[in-house]
């Protein structure tokens, strides 16, 4: 079956748009692939967009209408996971603890399918050389390996020296992108337009367009770098 040019454009421009809308709708859970099924169905929503502009089956509403209703399964399932905590395990699956108080559990290994090897290589990764350094070690539902280290192997950390930093008044946040200004960014950490230009003039600029970044520090002030 030959088909126009035009016709190819308008299939791809459509399937574009209704996959952004479709990734919009799905959300940041789907995107993070924070379990294996979130991990299959983004390749599956990606495979069946991609044969909709590559293939030509002569049925493109069918594989539209597929690639909706795969969707719409996913967010009808991931909205039953949130609200029940027994099938969130049956899709999602649960923490294993594969090391505990130091010693490693093989019956926990063998069930996750994963050898002493594997179990090195992911300790490694967090600067781990040896098991006697590791108190607990749980391997959570997306592959990735927590561990918590013995007392005597954690790093030091302020409160054991009793100093207790009071915390930041802002979070660095950028006010001013390539000369033009982030309203919603300047409403989120509570500051007028006027006190963004009192700032401005503090640093002898006149205008928001002399200006190709400013963030706003912890303590208040502003790091301005000019165009």
């Amino acid at each position: 079956m030959n088909v126009s040019y035009s016709q190819i454009v308008v299939e791809t421009v459509i399937t574009f748009f209704v996959l952004l809308t479709l990734t919009r709708f799905l959300g940041k859970k789907q995107l993070s692939h924070l379990t294996f099924f979130n991990y299959v169905t983004g390749i599956t929503i990606g495979s069946i967009a991609a044969n909709m502009v590559v293939l030509d089956t002569g049925n493109y509403t069918k594989e539209l209408t597929s690639l909706i209703v795969w969707c719409l399964l996913n967010t009808i399932i991931g909205y039953i996971s949130l609200k029940s905590g027994k099938i969130r395990v049956i899709l999602d699956g649960q923490p294993t603890i594969v090391i505990k108080k130091g010693k490693i559990d093989k019956e926990a290994l063998a069930k996750t399918k994963i050898n002493i090897d594997d179990l090195t290589m992911m300790i490694r990764q967090y600067q781990v050389f040896s098991i006697t350094e590791i108190d607990y070690a749980i391997l959570e539902p997306n592959g990735i390996l927590s561990i918590l280290k013995k007392p005597e192997y954690q790093g030091t950390q302020k409160i054991d020296l009793k100093i207790l930093p009071q915390s930041p008044a802002f979070i660095p946040t950028e006010i001013i992108a390539d000369g033009k200004l982030l309203k919603r960014n300047l409403l989120e950490i509570g500051k007028s337009k006027d006190w963004l230009n009192n700032e401005l003039k503090k640093a002898n600029i006149k205008s928001i367009d002399e200006v190709f970044y400013a963030e706003i520090q912890p303590n208040g002030e502003m790091f301005i770098q000019k165009k």
